[in-house]
């Protein structure tokens, strides 16, 4: 039976310089995913990559064999040995998997508690997923599911009111570092949805804004004329700078985009008046050296922790009642998930049975010489029946069972009664069963005689 998987590192378990290795932008999300079908029992699969967060959710056949080849591809992927990556890495199955997306896409598990960006990202690789086809009916259902759970959320509750991005965290920290941004000169290099939102947090600021395209100069334009700032080519970055009092880091390159022999060289044009650097990307675009340059103050992602933390408080209340709707919304997904088990092992358990009373009556016809077809008839029928009664509480029950650990249930079934092998490889140990069978049949008919010896005897 296939199993649902999601395998992945985040902000909870790994800093941004091993983050930024594990980084799946689309086009090269996409060739992971293909590699990974390609590699071995991946059914689905859906890679969520945000600058928190590196996620697979993958339907597979052997989840064990899985999680070994992830993580060996991951490690390949960042460029380090597994040993080293294996510490970082958390795995969930089945309905823990799909309540971590719950609350993935809730923002329960951001690094701001309630953050809305992460429901656009999680739907963006759910369709990327999609054009691909890489997706299939589980990871379907669980994207939706779990799409839909986060709307609930944010519409019963109120834990995105006052809510502050990451973007709108970045600017509360220049806030507090240089007071009042009336007038200060703010760079943004990248023309994304991050720079776009660190935009509008610095609308009313008084700040004047200048966009940077690492890519799309029209992109840039559009952005300076929305939000009444100027755009420049990323050729004309260093002479930005000169003039910059706070520079924001926002795109999706996989290389740095600013380095600290560059930097140097801007900040002696300057004379030394100091710069804020805030690196909202992952991978990083400031290379960290920047740091110890003279009069340079640089803060990345994790670095930002230290304001949300403060905001986290006002959230909790809200956090717990959106707790209780992804629980609410995680007993649905559990119950249609174990529906996908409880059919089929109750058909294969009655299969079975019916299986094994046919052998039983077959192996043992030419023993009742003296019965008649009708006698025949008769003893076939109790042993169905028999078989019958036996499974009937159990088939009430396996219907009726609707908590999370379904899967984990039907999975001991099969096993127990030798179902888990679609492929017949179950049935290796009939012989040796109708062996055994065969013995205490022989056993019972000779307890008659064995009586009559012992009432002679006596006589």
């Amino acid at each position: 039976m296939s199993e649902l998987l999601a395998i992945g590192i985040s902000h909870k378990t790994a800093p941004v310089e091993v983050r930024e290795r594990l980084a799946l932008p689309e086009a090269r999300a996409a060739d992971f995913l293909r590699d990974l079908r390609g590699a071995g029992d991946v059914h689905e699969a859906v890679a969520i990559s945000t600058c928190n967060r590196t996620e697979l959710y993958l339907v597979v056949g052997d989840p064990v064999e899985a999680e070994s080849r992830v993580l060996s591809m991951l490690a390949s992927h960042a460029g380090i040995r597994p040993t080293q990556l294996a510490s970082a890495i958390y795995a969930h199955r089945n309905c823990e998997a799909a309540r971590h997306l719950y609350r993935v896409t809730a923002g329960l598990e951001s690094m701001i508690i309630g953050e809305a960006e992460v429901q656009g990202q999680v739907k963006r690789a759910y369709d990327a997923a999609l054009a691909k086809e890489t997706v299939g009916p589980l990871t379907n259902h669980l994207f939706k599911a779990a799409l839909q759970a986060g709307k609930r959320v944010r519409s019963e509750t109120a834990i995105a009111e006052r809510q502050m991005s990451l973007p709108g965290v970045a600017v509360a920290l220049a806030r507090e570092l240089l007071g009042d941004l009336d007038g200060r000169s703010v760079v943004i290099v990248g023309t994304g949805e991050t720079s776009e939102l660190t935009a509008r947090a610095l609308a009313n600021s008084g700040g004047k804004t200048v966009f940077v395209a690492s890519r799309r100069r029209d992109r840039a334009i559009s952005l300076a004329k929305r939000y009444g700032g100027d755009s420049v080519s990323f050729d004309e970055l260093p002479l930005a700078l000169e003039h910059a009092d706070i520079v924001v880091a926002a795109t999706a390159s996989p290389h740095l985009l600013l380095e600290a022999r560059e930097l140097a060289e801007v900040m002696d044009a300057r004379g030394g008046r100091p710069m804020l650097l805030i690196d909202l990307a992952v991978p990083r675009d400031i290379d960290a050296a920047c740091a110890e340059i003279d009069g340079v103050s640089l803060y990345d992602i994790d670095d930002l922790e230290a304001v949300i933390a403060r905001n986290r408080k006002v959230r909790q209340g809200e956090a717990r009642k959106a707790e209780g709707i992804i629980e609410e919304e995680i007993q649905h997904f559990a119950a249609w998930l174990g529906s996908l088990e409880v059919l089929p092992t109750i058909t294969a358990l009655r299969a079975s049975a019916e299986q094994i009373v046919e052998r039983v009556l077959r192996e043992n016809e030419r023993k009742w010489e003296s019965a008649s077809e009708r006698d025949v008839e008769r003893v076939s029928a109790v042993a169905h029946a028999v078989a019958n009664r036996l499974l009937h509480d159990p088939t009430l029950r396996m219907k009726e069972l609707r908590d999370d650990r379904v899967h984990a249930r039907m999975a001991l079934v099969r096993e127990l009664f030798g179902l888990a092998d679609e492929d017949g490889a179950a049935d290796d140990g009939a012989a040796e069963d109708a062996a055994a069978e065969d013995q205490q049949l022989a056993e019972v008919r000779q307890l008659p005689s064995a009586r009559s010896a012992r009432g002679a005897r006596r006589r």
